[in-house]
């Protein structure tokens, strides 16, 4: 033979596969014509492309080593013609991945993924979320099958090796191209890129590795959760396909309205109506909070719209400490029917007050915004 393919990539005639690939990738990245241009040097990069070729596949290097080089043989018998880097068959793929690192993954795929996330909708009141509570909640969710424990065999049986790939999980295919015949790596049609096939699945999960059931997950929740927010907890969604690692659950936040207080952030709003003659005088009302009860003085001439503010009333921050406050609005009633005795004590009282006829007291009014816009637009 008067290529001696073995002295080309420098190494021995008993190299393993690991080895004769080191090698070429080694040379590969100081031959290539992207890095020498030198004519030199791409005659060289030819032949440790050539010898590469005939030594990384166990056929042709079993031939190779009886005494008979494919290359020669394939151009003695008329076979397809060798592209520009020299042999049929070229080996685009291992040189991408001597050159830039990788080209694509090989050997066989792992049945064992990763599972699905899951998002559960918890409604929670106003006090869970701004106290915190703790929820026993029902999933229909993917487990590890009991009978196989995730292997998706029978049991007393395990996966045999795919006969087509022979456990690579992946088959070669040789495709012409500018380049000549390219070869390129497809995952196994037989086994799906796994390198082996289960033969007898599990009665009980058909091979999938997992069922599908209904657990009780014990949730806390913390204080000062909101509407919409999420809350995740690792590794409590879906076991994978082949018993691989569960995903996560995802707690969507639902908080339902209160009969009383409107949420603010962590400020509570509520509004209180007293009549005009408590505003007048001034009172005491009973307020319901989050805490209980709670007497709140209205002071004399407490006017409609003013607020009254009880400071760490509201709901609990969220991961830190102190609350919001509670924001009381007060709303004065004015009476729209009054008896005889009635509209005679108040026409007193206006009598006294000088404000039988009062001339009013008028402020600029708010502009519309339609209004403001208009004087920009005439400007």
């Amino acid at each position: 033979m008067a290529n001696d393919y073995y002295a080309t990539l420098g190494v021995r005639r008993d190299a393993s596969p690991d080895e004769i690939k080191k090698a070429y990738r080694r040379l590969a990245r100081e031959l290539h014509p992207d890095v020498n241009p030198d004519p030199e040097t791409q005659e060289r990069f030819k032949e440790i492309t050539q010898a590469y070729e005939v030594l990384s596949d166990p056929k042709k290097r079993e031939m190779y080593d009886l005494g008979v080089d494919p290359f020669a043989s394939a151009a003695s018998g008329g076979g397809g013609g060798a592209g520009p880097f020299g042999g049929a068959g070229f080996p685009f793929s291992d040189i991408m991945d001597a050159f830039f690192g990788t080209a694509s993954s090989r050997g066989p795929r792992t049945r064992a993924r990763r599972g699905r996330n899951a998002t559960l909708r918890v409604e929670l009141d106003l006090a869970e979320t701004a106290f915190g509570t703790t929820r026993e909640l029902t999933i229909d969710t993917a487990v590890v099958c009991a009978t196989c424990e995730g292997s998706g065999c029978a049991p007393g049986t395990q996966p045999e090796t795919c006969d087509t790939c022979m456990g690579r999980g992946e088959v070669q295919q040789v495709q012409r191209s500018f380049l000549g015949q390219v070869m390129t790596s497809r995952p196994c049609p037989r086994c799906g890129g796994f390198g082996s096939v289960i033969r007898t699945p599990c009665p009980e999960c058909s091979g999938d590795g997992r069922v599908r059931t209904r657990r009780t997950v014990k949730v806390k929740i913390p204080a000062g959760v909101e509407n919409g927010i999420h809350i995740q907890l690792a590794g409590e969604g879906e076991v994978g396909p082949g018993g691989g690692p569960p995903g996560d659950l995802f707690l969507e936040i639902v908080e339902k309205p209160h009969p009383i207080f409107e949420r603010e952030g962590d400020d509570l709003h509520c509004t209180v109506q007293i009549p005009m003659t408590a505003a007048a005088l001034g009172t005491t009302v009973t307020i319901d909070t989050l805490d209980g009860t709670e007497e709140v003085d209205i002071r004399p001439g407490t006017q409609s719209g003013q607020v009254i503010t009880l400071y760490g009333r509201g709901v609990r921050h969220l991961n830190e400490s102190g609350r919001g406050d509670l924001i009381i609005h007060v709303n004065v009633e004015t009476p729209t029917k009054l008896d005889d005795e009635q509209e005679e004590l108040l026409r007193r009282l206006a009598k006294l007050r000088g404000e039988e006829r009062p001339p009013g007291k008028f402020a600029p009014g708010q502009r519309s915004v339609f209004s403001r816009l208009r004087d920009v637009f005439n400007q």
